[in-house]
């Protein structure tokens, strides 16, 4: 989810924790806890600042460790050791028990969405994305914000949260419903397809969509579930080839082929180099896919420059790969 989400998600959730009456009833507990959901609703996105060194350490490395199972347990006890280090006398179980609590729900959620988390690292590396909840979606974020005003205006605090997290649990049962319907009904129009990834939009009634059969890959949106199709491109897959071999040890390339699931592939002689492109398909957007890689090399097969990430123009991303174009 995005930053703000999870910030209301913390406050939410240090307002939860008074249901519990050992809490409520306890003059400090409910700041140290409320502390504590706030930053372990934030923790696990600290690896942000990937961003700082280049896109490949971040594409490879963003939700990964710090989403792990192992990071699921030393979060709380970090935060944990730092609350009481400024508040010994405060009820430290129960700062870890809500402090883990955050964090499980900040992996948690993010699973729900298109990116994804490898949150069952070291066990496996996979990337576990399962395309029910955009990045933002309104409904969480601002049922969040009607709590809180009702809160604000009197409401018990424990029951008003524990109405909101009930709500949002149904909300959730919805989503995962509506999305399985999506797939059912591309699977039934492609009864060859071997893959149906699913990417939701910030509206509840439309569906990015990539169907992969064993030959083609079809780029389309599902909305008040009917399906229209924009392109379709052959599934070529990546060949033995001299001079994909050498762009696939760049590390932009090999960051995004960690991260990609669905992708189509080019070579184009440009000049005096050859430039190898790699085009994510799932996040098409008014007719252009933002999310690529690009290894541009000269005839010797020497890599000259190379770029992942976002980009929303081909003369920005020229630009970024330092090409003056005409």
């Amino acid at each position: 989810m995005d930053t703000g989400t999870h910030v209301v998600m913390g406050l939410s959730l240090g307002g939860l924790a008074t249901i519990d009456p050992t809490i409520a009833n306890d003059p400090l507990l409910p700041t140290s806890i409320m502390i504590a959901t706030i930053i372990g609703s934030q923790a696990p996105d600290f690896d942000t600042i990937l961003k700082l060194r280049n896109n490949a350490v971040y594409i490879r490395n963003h939700r990964g460790i710090t989403h792990s199972l192992p990071a699921i347990l030393l979060w709380p006890l970090l935060i944990t050791g730092g609350i009481i280090t400024f508040t010994p006398e405060t009820n430290w179980p129960l700062v870890l028990l809500w402090s883990f609590i955050a964090v499980f729900l900040h992996v948690f959620v993010d699973i729900f969405n298109a990116y994804g988390t490898q949150a069952l690292r070291p066990i496996s590396n996979k990337w576990i994305a399962l395309g029910v909840i955009n990045i933002f979606d309104p409904f969480i974020f601002f049922s969040h914000l009607a709590a809180f005003s009702l809160w604000a205006f009197g409401t018990p605090t424990g029951p008003t949260f524990l109405v909101l997290y009930i709500v949002l649990i149904l909300y959730y049962t919805w989503r995962i419903y509506e999305k399985k319907k999506v797939v059912q009904h591309a699977k039934k129009l492609h009864s060859d397809a071997t893959h149906v990834f699913v990417s939701p939009s910030i509206r509840w009634n439309q569906w990015h969509l990539v169907i992969r059969t064993p030959e083609l890959l079809f780029v389309a949106e599902s909305r008040n579930n009917e399906i229209e199709y924009f392109e379709q491109y052959s599934f070529d897959p990546i060949p033995d080839i001299p001079v994909i071999n050498t762009a696939r040890k760049d590390s932009n390339l090999d960051a995004f082929l960690s991260f990609s699931p669905t992708y189509r592939w080019e070579v184009e002689d440009k000049d005096d180099m050859i430039e190898v492109r790699f085009i994510d398909l799932r996040y098409r957007s008014k007719g252009h896919y933002p999310f690529v890689a690009i290894v541009q090399l000269d005839e010797n097969l020497n890599i000259i420059s190379s770029y992942t990430g976002w980009v929303f123009s081909e003369e920005t991303l020229q630009k970024k790969l330092n090409v003056i174009t005409e």
